[in-house]
């Protein structure tokens, strides 16, 4: 089989983060729940697993700013439900920021152009006098283009704003420092190659959301309230220390490897792939391809085919695994004026031979 579907989860993951995943199998308690040996692990483990993604994200500080969640979404719907007033996201995002957006009554949604850019100007004629936050993707999930967070951290940091960036598509892949942003979401399992079911939110000194929900704690247990104190504050119950420990794992092949080979062998990829069907007829490519920075992913359509058709023939005919259909992203596909894409996403443990299928296979379907 040929992976191609890595952006919305890594199949191929480092030896390191398996065996880190199997050793805490057979080792850890449940941290903050005990002075035992294994609770005590679990616990130490969970300290180094902040500070790693501490120094990653740029919070090397403060590394009790990591809060974990089950993943993304639920990070997204945490930092969300803490801003109060007027929120402006933009058409590209995914629908963990649409629908949590869409149970306020005051936001408002910026369009991007027919390449799936973003304007940064645009973002800047939205904010008012009430806008409490500005959410938006690093980078989107359909066409791999990447938006400035640094040109627009600075702007909400001159607005007085928050900034809640979704790092899903960027976290593992792409620099990030958290200066000028308020909360940052991701993912462990994507280009983080941790375990499904793990993810967090780094948080800016200058904000901290209310809890989605309350409860066991380890800690001031007599205290009807919920401790207030980070991490606790945001981590009610066991946390899923088997996937953290993965995580962790991950996050530390990437510091051994260099984030900037391991999207450099990915991007390389990705744009001779792009590059390769560029002009192929009945084929049509999506986003600005001929940008200077963006993740590995390309999505396309081919004339007379619905894209889920052409993901199963991918998979039944020539054994090549990607995801079709809308990505969870409907207003990028309405801008696009599709129903539906063909996603194509690659690791830096695909081969130049794997790319060389894929553009062989969608050569030959769209030529029939």
């Amino acid at each position: 089989m040929i992976y191609l579907d890595n952006a919305a989860t890594t199949l191929t993951k480092p030896d390191c983060v398996k065996k880190a995943v199997l050793r805490a199998l057979d080792t850890f308690g449940n941290a903050s729940r005990g002075a035992h040996a294994p609770a005590l692990d679990a616990l130490r483990m969970l300290m180094e697993a902040r500070i790693a993604l501490a120094s990653l994200f740029g919070l090397s500080d403060d590394p009790m700013r990591v809060v974990f969640t089950p993943n993304a979404t639920v990070a997204l719907n945490m930092a969300i439900a803490g801003i109060k007033g007027h929120i402006v996201t933009t058409t590209v995002e995914h629908n963990s920021v649409l629908r949590p957006i869409y149970r306020r009554e005051n936001y408002t949604i910026v369009p991007c152009d027919s390449k799936g850019c973003i304007s940064t100007d645009a973002i800047s004629s939205a904010i008012r006098s009430d806008t409490g936050a500005v959410v938006l993707a690093h980078a989107s999930n359909v066409t791999g283009n990447v938006f400035d967070i640094q040109a627009i951290g600075q702007l909400c940091a001159e607005r007085g704003v928050h900034f809640i960036v979704d790092a899903a598509q960027s976290a593992g892949l792409l620099p990030i420092d958290l200066k000028n942003i308020s909360a940052l979401c991701f993912t462990g399992h994507k280009s983080l190659f941790g375990p499904q079911g793990t993810g967090g939110l780094c948080l800016g000194a200058s904000y901290l959301p209310q809890p989605l929900y309350v409860g066991g704690s380890g800690h001031h247990s007599f205290d009807p309230i919920h401790p207030r104190q980070l991490p606790d504050a945001l981590e009610a119950g066991t946390q899923n220390a088997h996937g953290i420990a993965g995580l962790l794992a991950g996050v530390q092949y990437i510091e051994a490897t260099g984030l900037a080979n391991i999207h450099k062998q990915a991007d390389a990829l990705a744009r001779l792939f792009a590059g390769s069907l560029a002009d192929t007829p009945g084929v049509t490519l999506y986003g600005d391809l001929n940008a200077t920075l963006r993740t590995p992913i390309v999505s396309l359509n081919i004339e007379g085919y619905d894209s889920a058709q052409v993901a199963c023939l991918l998979f039944e005919k020539y054994g090549i695994a990607v995801r079709a259909g809308a990505h969870c992203a409907p207003l990028m596909h309405d801008t696009l004026n599709i129903s539906g894409s063909v996603r194509f996403s690659f690791s830096h443990f695909n081969t130049r031979e794997e790319m060389q299928s894929a553009v062989e296979a969608i050569r030959t379907l769209a030529g029939r």
